[in-house]
């Protein structure tokens, strides 16, 4: 159905997330990967969405000038808004600890921000999600950090891994998301494609 849909679309995929790839590979289209560096600063006024939409536009326009009729690009970004405060990817051991630690025994939202980009447009359309932690102990929080390494995720963990099933008691909205792309909105987008 999808893949019918998309058949004059190249569908780019910008992103190296492992999670984001399998999630288009579940999609069941054809697909290719494009990735550049970029780095990921925004300006300090912006908050929780503000963010994510900004860091998603700016990633899409790295490929200004690049995209040819019939491309669509798709570029995404993910933070942990905990506190009035962005948590991104930790920069070290400690810093993913210190993260954890804010984040046990209270709700924090993941927002991630998703780009379609093509010759014609750019559209943003994001995701929020509610995620509550139990009360984890330091040394529960110091075996996840070392045993599962989480530095390339926002907010220092991975719901899918260990410490999504001991620490995490509730969640209200999309799974998908707090993995690292609401599959849901991209889906939808893609089959509104005219």
């Amino acid at each position: 159905m999808l893949r019918e849909k998309l058949k004059h679309t190249r569908l780019i995929l910008a992103s190296g997330s492992p999670r984001r790839q399998q999630f288009f590979r579940e999609l069941d289209v054809d697909f290719e990967i494009r990735l550049k560096e970029v780095e990921e600063i925004f300006p300090p006024k912006l908050a929780a969405e503000e963010i994510t939409n900004y860091l998603a536009v700016l990633k899409a326009n790295a490929f200004e000038g690049e995209l040819v009729e019939g491309d669509l690009l798709v570029t995404s970004d993910t933070i942990v808004w905990h506190k009035g405060n962005c948590l991104g990817k930790p920069k070290s051991k400690e810093d993913a600890v210190a993260m954890i630690t804010s984040l046990s025994g209270s709700t924090h939202e993941v927002i991630t921000s998703i780009c379609f980009k093509t010759v014609d447009y750019t559209e943003v359309v994001f995701e929020k999600t509610k995620v509550t932690f139990e009360s984890l102990n330091k040394e529960a929080i110091d075996y996840y950090v070392e045993e599962y390494k989480p530095f390339d995720k926002a907010g220092s963990y991975a719901i899918q891994e260990w410490i999504g099933s001991v620490g995490i008691s509730k969640i209200e909205g999309s799974y998908t998301n707090v993995v690292g792309m609401p599959m849901h909105l991209v889906y939808r987008k893609l089959m509104q494609l005219k």
